[in-house]
């Protein structure tokens, strides 16, 4: 006959071993868990890295006529000296050129942006009165490095060498309008491409004819056009460039129409003394080429292009966003190739990020069945099973977790996982281990599973608690990393504690658990010690 005290749990370990081990509800919270994790895994947006806090302004003083020497001893350098009062500024650079002075500040990685932002604009406005007459109202530029950098690029070119330099450019704008009112769509940009101007060409051979001056000219056409022209110096062919009258008037006739001056008391109009032409903004010297390999192998000639670049908000997903741009340009693609424009992705950091998150994931399911196979020779295939399933379930809910946090599931986080991956399963193991023990030993015959098993896990719980607590306190320092590099790894010490932390849970919970269903007890005799 048996007398014996049923077993009492000392540690948290067996604790939740006995609560969980005949509940009806721990197969639920299995179940759940598993849901909650793929679900996180499915909505998290993914990027290729991690999100960084970087922070700095930019701030622009226009004095009309000033000097770039002047510029820098008025505007550049006492507004370093009042920049540089502010907490938080690691680096100030400043610019002076003829016209205008230019001073950047860059806070230390990690400051909150939208504080970093406030502080600039506040020194700025309280000290407006160290900036010279006449200088203009200072422009302050945050920098964001989420809108800054794009996350998809697409060059747009075209096969028709006669194609006006403008009606390029005009193509991709209108289809620039309708990917800006995507989702989640920050800022989009047109680089290359010419856009369209009037342009007058100044004779300055009938200038001097008629005694005009190259300043009446230039008031005539300031009159009606609103943006001020900017005046271009060079004299080819005795000829002075004037360009940026922009859409003020319908056609090249109407500015030609203007009268600059009287002379001898009839008017002389523009088109006497000067050239004017509908054409493209001729200032602009920069110019983007393509070449693309085609099908049979032959690469396309250089040919202009006009590039849309499209970034995405700050913890948004840069797959769908990438996706969605993908699908918006197939809706033009029959219109352009009959205007004979063609386009192609050049950059796609939304396929780039779910790439790697896929890869990893699949090394992650990788390494479970390294593991499983690896315990089916040490302890048994029932016994690796159980192993096998806390994988999934710790990673759930670190993947659960890190999603209510605001996370973004990238290479470092995964990478994150996938270093945790050889400690997650230490707690199952060791528990399994012991109850296997326990199981096989003569001394435990007389013991029902259940309380053999609360036994077993509660036996190893207090040096589990230990060594797991001793591998969080080797990674949590990397949390106070600082600079550039403690903002890259910082996924490290947010997941890999939580991983640890769940890992000791569901081995406690789950284990226990499954083993009471799954493993076998084997038979001893009566005689056998």
């Amino acid at each position: 006959m048996n007398h014996h005290k049923p077993y009492t749990p000392k540690d948290v370990a067996g604790k939740l071993a006995k609560i969980f081990l005949r509940n009806p509800l721990t197969s639920v919270l299995g179940i759940s868990l598993l849901a909650i994790g793929y679900l996180a895994l499915m909505i998290m947006p993914r990027e290729e890295n991690p999100q960084m806090v970087v922070s700095g302004s930019t701030v622009i003083v226009a004095l009309p006529g000033a000097s770039a020497k002047e510029i820098e001893k008025i505007i550049v350098k006492p507004l370093e000296r009042k920049l540089k009062e502010i907490k938080g500024v690691e680096h100030i650079y400043g610019t002076a050129m003829d016209n205008v002075g230019i001073v950047n500040a860059a806070f230390f990685i990690g400051e909150k942006k939208e504080d970093s932002n406030l502080k600039i604009y506040d020194k700025i406005m309280q000290n407006m009165n160290i900036l010279p007459k006449g200088a203009m109202k200072p422009i302050i530029k945050p920098l964001d490095i989420d809108i800054d950098i794009p996350i998809i690029s697409v060059a747009f070119y075209s096969h028709d060498k006669n194609m006006l330099q403008t009606e390029l450019y005009d193509r991709v704008r209108e289809i620039q309008h309708h990917i800006n009112g995507l989702d989640n769509v920050a800022v989009t940009a047109l680089k290359g491409g010419h856009k369209h101007q009037f342009n007058i060409e100044v004779d300055l051979n009938k200038l001097s004819g008629y005694n005009l001056s190259m300043g009446q000219i230039t008031q005539a056409v300031q009159a009606i056009s609103y943006n001020v022209p900017a005046i271009k110096n060079k004299t080819k062919n005795n000829e002075i460039v004037m360009v940026g009258v922009k859409n003020a008037i319908e056609d090249a006739k109407d500015i030609g129409d203007i009268i600059v001056a009287q002379y001898m008391g009839s008017p002389i109009y523009l088109r006497q003394v000067a050239k004017v032409t509908n054409s493209y903004d001729i200032q602009n010297f920069k110019s983007a080429l393509i070449s693309k390999k085609e099908k049979d192998g032959h690469f396309m000639p250089f040919v202009n292009q006009v590039t849309l670049t499209v970034s995405k908000l700050q913890g948004t997903n840069a797959v769908v966003i990438a996706d969605a741009v993908k699908e918006e340009l197939q809706k033009y693609k029959t219109e352009l190739t009959k205007k004979g424009i063609s386009y192609v992705i050049t950059r796609n950091d939304g396929e780039r990020a779910n790439d790697a998150v896929n890869e990893l994931v699949f090394h992650l399911i990788l390494s479970i069945i390294i593991i499983a196979i690896l315990l089916i020779f040490v302890l048994g295939w029932r016994e690796s099973l159980i192993v096998t399933f806390t994988v999934p379930a710790i990673l759930a809910i670190t993947l659960f977790v890190a999603y209510l946090s605001g996370q973004t599931i990238n290479r470092i986080t995964l990478f994150a996982f996938l270093l945790a991956l050889g400690l997650l399963v230490d707690a199952a193991i060791i528990v399994i281990e012991n109850i296997h023990r326990h199981y096989h030993s003569v001394e435990s015959a007389h013991e029902s599973d259940d309380e053999l098993i609360v036994k077993a896990t509660d036996e190893i719980g207090a040096p589990t608690n230990i060594a797991t607590l001793a591998i969080i306190m080797t990674i949590v320092p990397m949390a106070f990393v600082g600079g550039m590099m403690g903002q890259f790894m910082k996924p490290i010490p947010q997941n890999v504690p939580v991983a640890l932390i769940a890992s000791l849970f569901v081995a406690y919970i789950f284990t226990p658990y499954l083993a009471v269903r799954m493993l076998k007890r084997p038979k001893h005799n009566k005689g056998e010690h």
